[in-house]
């Protein structure tokens, strides 16, 4: 009988991080990740795992959050939050936390501005 196959395109998640479970700076799932147009010296990429690499790929398209960045690479969170720490760390991209309740429109004030728009339809 044979062995069970292995995924050759398996990687596992403590490979991705090297082995840690945390970055040393928190993050939410709805924080949003931004590129930094300054790249560091040696390259942009020079020395990035391929996994950097995608999501530094991914933000370049404009601003994602935490959650969004883990989907999209396929990648659980705790894993994709290690990344955003060590590209943090480099220099590669910021965060930015989510707006707080106290920052966002009044919806009533929201729904006015539609309702006038809508009237010069």
């Amino acid at each position: 009988m044979r062995p069970p196959r292995r995924d050759s395109g398996l990687v596992r998640p403590y490979v991705v991080t090297g082995g840690r479970a945390h970055s040393r700076i928190s993050f939410d799932l709805v924080s949003l990740v931004i590129t930094v147009d300054d790249k560091p010296s040696g390259g942009p990429e020079a020395g990035l795992s391929p996994e950097k690499r995608s999501l530094l790929a991914l933000c370049r398209g404009g601003a994602l959050s935490v959650a969004e960045i883990a989907a999209h690479l396929a990648l659980p969170v705790a894993v994709t939050k290690v990344l955003i720490g060590d590209l943090t760390d480099s220099g590669h991209i910021v965060t930015r936390a989510p707006a707080s309740p106290a920052t966002r429109p009044d919806i009533q004030l929201l729904q006015e501005v539609l309702d006038g728009l809508r009237a010069l339809v």
